[in-house]
């Protein structure tokens, strides 16, 4: 089983301190079915090529595997391809050889970690369940130039035809950390097989090595379908996320200007007070949401805060530190959701002041609850546009009825906007969970209905930067309950 790594960035052994290893010495490393062997086969100023070479234990790989019955089980355990085609255990041994260029650390050559440079891998025997078109499927859209040669049953033999298996070639220029992280996934996908038994840590792992590139993938469910051994409940739930992490890099990228991509922006290092107004200006338009509202219940001197579609617990995090909070309440319909959150939050680890004050309710917003009642504010940051037009007004009554707090706050897309995201189709939406966008007229005609009807007075404030034309890309209105008698 075999993986050759080549640059011809100069000087080109630079590669050896990408991939922490010296091009003179041998490194081996024992794996859980043989030994992962790294080595240069070659290093000069112009070319470099690093080997990584993984023998297999063909007996290792079955000791203590119960038969999976008949002759045609108990022989596919001892006759198969997992000796010579790439695979997961290609991957494994990718990630355990490579572990610190994988995490994008270079402890001799920090400079070099976020550098693009010009690669080359060759995969000699890599299976491809799809055929050639789904391997292009899957490496094309990440820049990639595919050469792939379809092998023959045995050579010997070509009226066998041909196999599953080709000798691929896959060039591109990128940071390493990335194109590595694009072959630890993608291999095992291809193969749609893994050695090993797939858990919901495998969730978190694909969702470790998928960022950034995962989420806006045009095959990213057959990706993440393969990747979890078409185990329904794992690829729903990691879907989810990454629908999530999709939503917020388009934000991102929409915040940035147009940054380029690829990174080559971020080679200069800019120190002091340059730096600190630079990431501040970089700062992605999900954080500028959870930062205003966060100013906002701030400013209304609110001592209880709940916030409705608390989600994986991110604006959670901004409110708890707050002095004047005495209470924070998160509630959300999904319990995985609620899981990540206390995972995220890591309660068990916060100091208790912190962690007496937070309670996570599982709940919809549609149904009434009692248990919502009693806090100053509530917080809606991109919430309603999830609800079907049929629900909006059990959920306006659950919200101004039912929790009937002192305030609420509300963000959600300005629909306007949108054309400004080079990536977002004419007239699509942000998440393809929204069941609609508002433009800035509808979300001001709702807010000041809703308004009216409970009794709240209404502004509006812009988030993000705004457009003269088309305002900002998102808009959030501020509900405050008129007192009685007042006007």
């Amino acid at each position: 089983m075999l993986l050759t790594i080549t640059t011809t960035h100069r000087p080109a052994t630079d590669l050896g301190f990408l991939l922490h290893k010296h091009p003179a010495r041998l490194h081996s490393r024992p794996q859980t079915h043989g030994v992962a062997h790294v080595f240069f086969a070659e290093a000069g100023e112009a070319r470099c090529t690093a080997v990584l070479f993984v023998e297999v234990d063909p007996v290792g790989l079955v000791r203590g595997r119960s038969g999976s019955g008949g002759s045609a089980g108990l022989m596919d355990q001892y006759v198969n391809d997992r000796p010579y085609a790439a695979s997961s255990l290609l991957s494994a041994a990718l990630s355990d050889a490579f572990r610190s260029a994988l995490a994008g650390s270079c402890a001799e050559r920090p400079e070099l970690v976020g550098q693009a440079i010009a690669l080359e891998f060759a995969l000699p025997i890599l299976p491809c369940r799809g055929g050639e078109t789904l391997l292009r499927a899957l490496f094309e859209p990440l820049g990639y130039q595919v050469e792939a040669r379809l092998l023959p049953l045995d050579e010997r033999f070509p009226g066998w035809g041909d196999s599953l298996y080709f000798s691929v070639v896959l060039r591109t220029t990128a940071v390493l950390a990335v194109a590595l992280s694009h072959l630890y996934v993608l291999i095992p996908v291809l193969d749609n097989r893994k050695h090993y038994w797939i858990g919901e840590a495998e969730v978190h792992k694909l969702l470790g090595r998928g960022e950034p590139w995962l989420a806006t993938h045009p095959q990213r469910d057959l990706i993440v379908q393969r990747y979890l051994k078409h185990r329904r409940q794992l690829t729903e739930l990691a879907i989810e996320r990454l629908i999530a992490a999709g939503e917020d890099a388009q934000d991102g990228d929409a915040d940035e200007g147009g940054a380029d991509a690829s990174g080559a922006g971020d080679e200069a290092v800019v120190r002091g007070d340059a730096q600190e107004q630079g990431l501040e200006r970089r700062l992605s338009l999900n954080e500028l949401r959870l930062r205003s509202v966060c100013a906002v219940v701030e400013r209304l001197g609110a001592s209880s805060v709940i916030d409705l579609g608390c989600g994986e617990g991110r604006l959670l995090r901004h409110l708890l530190p707050l002095r004047q909070l005495s209470r924070v309440t998160g509630m959300d319909v999904s319990l995985r959701s609620l899981e990540i959150a206390r995972e995220r939050l890591r309660l068990d680890q916060l100091p208790d002041l912190l962690r007496d004050k937070l309670t996570l309710l599982h709940g919809s917003l549609v149904y009434r609850d009692e248990r919502l009642a009693g806090h100053d504010v509530a917080t809606l940051v991109e919430v309603v546009e999830h609800l079907d037009a049929a629900r909006l007004g059990m959920f306006t009554r659950v919200v101004f009825e039912v929790a009937r707090p002192r305030a609420v706050v509300v963000t959600t897309p300005n629909r306007e906007y949108n054309v400004r995201f080079p990536s977002l189709r004419q007239g699509g939406l942000r998440h393809p969970d929204h069941r609609f966008e508002w433009s800035r007229a509808e979300f001001r005609a709702w807010a000041a209905g809703q308004a009216g009807r409970y009794g709240y007075s209404v502004t509006f404030e812009d988030i993000g930067e705004p457009d003269a034309e088309l305002g900002a890309p998102t808009q959030m209105a501020i509900f405050e309950r008129q007192r009685p008698g007042a006007h």
